[in-house]
């Protein structure tokens, strides 16, 4: 799809999928190891991500039926992974299986979002 605000949003949730995925993989990395650069990069730019994605999904769109559904699926995906890592987040405060289980759930989320790509390509 060529509308630019499709290729801003797509781009914008990509730089999000990625960033929370670092995360997780940065949250459970063997302490013997040093973190890869890159991963801990988007790691740190997921607070900058997450704000910059949020605000592009509260948008309004029209246009071709076709783009606005394309949009609405990314911002759907946007706000799912939003409400998902505010779950995570608060289950880093429990025991480790509450830990585990919000970064499962994290985890579950963003293979949902990627799964649903074909709906915003």
């Amino acid at each position: 799809m060529k509308d630019r605000r499709v290729v801003v949003l797509r781009t914008a949730l990509e730089a999000l999928l990625e960033s929370l995925d670092a995360t997780l993989r940065t949250s459970s990395w063997p302490g013997s190891e040093a973190v890869p650069e890159p991963l801990k990069q988007a790691s740190a730019a997921l607070l900058d991500r997450l704000g910059t994605a949020n605000r592009l999904a509260h948008g309004k769109f029209t246009g071709p039926s076709i783009v606005v559904a394309a949009l609405d699926a990314i911002c759907s995906g946007i706000r799912r992974l939003d409400t998902a890592f505010v779950e995570y987040r608060k289950s880093m405060s429990g025991g480790a299986e509450q830990k585990e289980a919000g970064a499962s759930a994290l985890r579950l989320e963003l293979e949902s979002v990627r799964s649903e790509s074909s709906r915003w390509s």
